[in-house]
């Protein structure tokens, strides 16, 4: 966060207000309190939707004028756990909200001041109702509009479509050129969080985790033997391996995608809806075949050679769980409500 940004956001006219206003890359509040949490957050997503921008706590509202934090709310910002924030945000909104925070000093007045940054993957949307009268609500795009946060409209909205589209397209366009220039058959995909390199002919070589996350790539012309980063050096020939057990790893990633075995998934929908009974999950998920849904669930296969088994013949062996996304909980829920409606 570059201070004098900030200082030229609190520059002051000759009569003591502020220069600046409210505009859409920012943000002035009075004090800050962790009971507005709710209300910060909500301008958090305005700003990561749209150019980012600053919060500023400690200007008064009407005129702007530099007011400074009291020791009240100076205490409580200088108590902020930037964990627990992060945590908040990513179960109140899908993605990752890239965010800094310090404390101004200005003429012995202290500013608290949070720097949000454009998200690179965009909309941010709200998973739920959040913060006094629902000042978030499930479903709901925040955008920031001059010097106000409202829901997203729908140019807005269509233009952060189409421009994730327009980025996906071109990043789809730049890896086919560079693979036309080496050749389909010099090409091969390099897949850190599997750990191994495969080519198109299946022909595999695997990386050891802890290198494979170190891995940085060298710009040709700007290696330093000295001082590069860590590489790999091949010497002779690369030995293909037919056949490579993958277990830890993936399953790893597997279970932070589907956290939920069949019966926590129950147990939470039946918390969240009381009528919602276990037996109605079961007949649900059975109803719209979730288990064989990726979006919501995925087997959870106890080695390699049963997930394979089940690739090339589609038998899955008794004694394999299903596992669950959040996202199934929510189906279930708007299934159940929908039919109790009928």
């Amino acid at each position: 966060m570059d201070r004098n940004d900030i200082l030229e956001i609190l520059r002051l006219k000759p009569n003591g207000h502020l220069y600046h206003r409210e505009g859409q890359t920012v943000e002035f509040k009075e004090q800050f309190n962790f009971a507005g949490l709710a209300d910060y957050f909500r301008d958090f997503a305005a700003f990561a939707n749209n150019k980012g921008g600053y919060l500023i706590h400690g200007v008064t509202d009407s005129p702007r004028e530099l007011k400074g934090l009291s020791d009240s709310s100076l205490n409580q910002f200088e108590k902020i756990d930037p964990e627990k924030i992060n945590g908040y945000l990513l179960d109140i909104f899908n993605g990752h909200i890239e965010w800094e925070q310090a404390i101004i000093e200005i003429n012995d007045l202290s500013f608290g001041v949070f720097k949000i940054n454009s998200s690179i993957l965009k909309p941010i949307v709200a998973k739920k109702d959040e913060g006094r009268e629902q000042i978030i609500r499930n479903g709901e795009i925040y955008f920031r509009y001059g010097g106000r946060t409202q829901k997203i409209k729908y140019s807005e909205l269509e233009a952060i479509i189409n421009s994730r589209i327009k980025e996906n397209n071109d990043q789809w366009l730049d890896l086919m050129s560079k693979i036309g220039k080496a050749g389909p058959q010099n090409a091969a995909i390099l897949d850190t969080e599997k750990s191994l390199i495969q080519k198109k002919d299946s022909t595999i070589m695997v990386i050891d985790k802890g290198l494979a996350n170190k891995l940085k790539f060298i710009k040709e012309g700007e290696f330093v033997e000295k001082h590069g980063f860590t590489t790999l050096k091949l010497v002779g020939d690369v030995v293909p391996i037919d056949k490579v057990e993958i277990i830890k790893k993936v399953k790893e990633n597997l279970l932070k995608e589907y956290p939920l075995s069949a019966l926590q998934l129950a147990n939470k929908v039946q918390k969240l809806c009381q009528n919602c009974k276990h037996n109605s999950t079961w007949r649900i998920i059975s109803d719209n075949d979730l288990k064989n849904n990726p979006d919501y669930s995925t087997y959870n296969f106890r080695n390699k050679q049963q997930e394979d088994n089940f690739l090339t013949n589609g038998i899955i062996p008794g004694v394999t769980p299903s596992i669950y996304k959040e996202s199934a909980v929510d189906f279930i829920i708007n299934v159940f409500n929908n039919e109790k409606e009928k």
